[in-house]
């Protein structure tokens, strides 16, 4: 076979070579050691967190070594593509702040490797298949649906591993009259690659996440291009990371057994093989298993989950750190204050296994991310959130933006703030109390006489000054419950309830209740203090009145 006129026969129209496309395409300057890494997602509009997980890991193993992180689009599966998807994609990963050097974007692309977009490059993949046929390492394929659905039905029928391998590739060898014969009648084909493969051979490979593998040849002929010239993902994967100078390649490990067949394809191709890291699935506890996070079953595999509920992206972000480094916790604990990127992640510390998603874990961390918040950042990012999931009360906040900080400041700062927030569908239930429209009426316990209520309530009207501090104030309250024989002795009360009628915490919660309308809220002092003394006066009276 005259293999050099098998590929002019083939792609007649290519002119340009391998060289050129080198040329093209040069080496990077960067500092040695710099990671180049990408995402590269199918469009087909579900962004996931497994999309946030592998994009940290590619993210931080680029950025921290100096690096180049791109985005590439891998569009050649147009029957899966979702109009839309990748800017819904884009925007996702903007919003997560996944800051990608190069690559799509919303406009077009950005960076001297593009096209970015898989779609675009079909020319530049036939340059490199025009190569294979050349080399004899890749042959057309005449075969109709019929005839490989017949195949696939004798290897069943025979119990032999199914693909185009072996006796069955029947167009591996076929003559060129045979072929010509076949491209005269106009009837369409497929590039296969010819492998070289056998399953009787194993050979080790090395994965950063994995350790050392023992890996199987590939002995079947994959197809390369499709019959309307686009590639399959694994052609137009191992030709664009060679040309955008991949070097190390972030992937499930759901890819594993395909990569026989990448090693082989790379190697065919005389390119150098990326790093590897294949990272296992994200689980979920099932009872007392785990499976993995589902689609269909799990609606917080979607990363827009997240901003409904309203975790905030920092608390996200810590979340999956601690995910994917055991060693993250014990790091932040010794660096509380420390940004998220001083942290130096590994990929050889990732679970092998994969990772436990933990709905527990992450409302904890985001009740640390956001207890370290500066009142002005949370005031920020809540007024930003509600304004899509709850209008009504960002334009509260926003009438008052002063007001507002005054309650989300009450205990931040110092070494053990409050942990008030989670979310930020959190902040109405917690402060709404503060604005007179979502003020509740206080349900007082039956335990305690509403006349004894009352006079509590009228006590403190009679001794209440605005300008008491902090300590004269809870003075006034210890000095009412004793008057009404009540105690302020808690450990008294602990070792004999019976002795007392109530305690100073009692008291307290009256007036908390009737200030608030909660039996749990920030410091009361501090809340008299930002609603001001006639709003106070006045919900206490409104408190009296109908405790009748």
């Amino acid at each position: 076979m005259d293999y050099q006129a098998l590929a002019e026969l083939l792609f007649p129209d290519v002119t340009e070579t391998p060289e050129d496309m080198e040329a093209r395409f040069p080496q990077r300057n960067l500092p040695e050691g710099a990671v180049v890494s990408r995402m590269a997602p199918s469009p087909t509009g579900f962004v996931h967190l497994g999309h946030l997980v592998q994009g940290t890991i590619s993210e931080r193993m680029s950025h921290q070594s100096g690096g180049v992180l791109f985005l590439r689009v891998e569009d050649t599966d147009a029957k899966r593509e979702v109009p839309g998807a990748v800017e819904v994609l884009i925007n996702t990963m903007k919003f997560y702040d996944i800051s990608f050097d190069e690559g799509a974007t919303l406009d077009g692309d950005a960076g001297s490797y593009g096209p970015y977009r898989q779609s675009q490059r079909a020319a530049i993949y036939h340059v490199y298949a025009k190569k294979l046929v050349a080399e004899g390492k890749a042959y057309p394929c005449f075969c109709t649906e019929e005839e490989l659905s017949a195949l696939r039905e004798q290897q069943d029928a025979n119990k032999e591993t199914t693909g185009y391998y072996g006796k069955y590739a029947v167009w591996r060898d076929r003559s060129m009259e045979d072929i010509r014969s076949q491209l005269d009648a106009g009837n369409p084909w497929v590039l296969r690659f010819r492998s070289t493969g056998s399953i009787e051979n194993q050979f080790k490979f090395d994965d950063l996440v994995k350790g050392k593998l023992t890996i199987t040849e590939n002995n079947v002929d994959h197809v390369l291009l499709k019959s309307d010239g686009i590639p399959t993902y694994h052609f137009a994967h191992a030709v664009d990371d060679h040309l955008m100078h991949t070097t190390h390649v972030v992937r499930g490990d759901e890819w594993l057994p395909s990569l026989p067949f990448h090693i082989q394809l790379f190697q065919a191709l005389g390119f150098k093989l990326p790093k590897y890291v294949h990272i296992g699935p994200l689980m979920k506890m099932d009872g007392n298993s785990k499976r993995k996070l589902s689609k269909r079953k799990d609606p917080e595999l979607a990363l827009t989950y997240y901003n409904a509920d309203g975790f905030p992206v920092a608390s996200v972000q810590e979340y999956i750190m601690t995910v994917l480094n055991s060693n993250f916790e014990d790091w932040r604990r010794t660096n509380p204050d420390a940004p998220l990127d001083a942290f130096k992640f590994s990929p050889k510390k990732l679970n092998p296994a994969g990772s436990l998603f933990d709905y527990a874990k992450l409302v904890d961390v985001s009740k640390n991310v956001i207890s370290r918040m500066r009142a002005e950042e949370v005031y920020s990012l809540l007024v930003e959130w509600a304004k899509e999931f709850d209008p009504g009360f960002a334009a509260k906040l926003e009438a008052g933006p002063d007001y507002a900080k005054r309650i989300l400041a009450i205990g931040r700062g110092g070494k053990k703030p409050r942990k008030d927030l989670a979310v930020w569908k959190d902040a109405k239930p917690y402060m709404g109390f503060f604005y007179d429209e979502y003020l509740e009426k206080p349900v007082f316990e039956e335990a305690f006489d509403h006349a004894v209520i009352a006079d509590v309530l009228n006590r403190f009207l009679e001794q209440f000054d605005p300008s008491d501090d902090a300590n004269t104030w809870f003075d006034k309250v210890k000095q009412i419950t004793a008057a009404i024989g009540f105690t302020t002795d808690m450990k008294a009360y602990k070792a004999d309830p019976s002795a007392f009628p109530g305690t100073v915490a009692d008291v307290s919660t009256f007036l908390r209740l009737a200030v608030t309308g909660k039996t749990n809220s920030p410091d009361l002092y501090t809340v008299m203090q930002i609603l001001g003394p006639q709003r106070t006066v006045e919900r206490i009276r409104a408190a009296i009145a109908q405790l009748g």
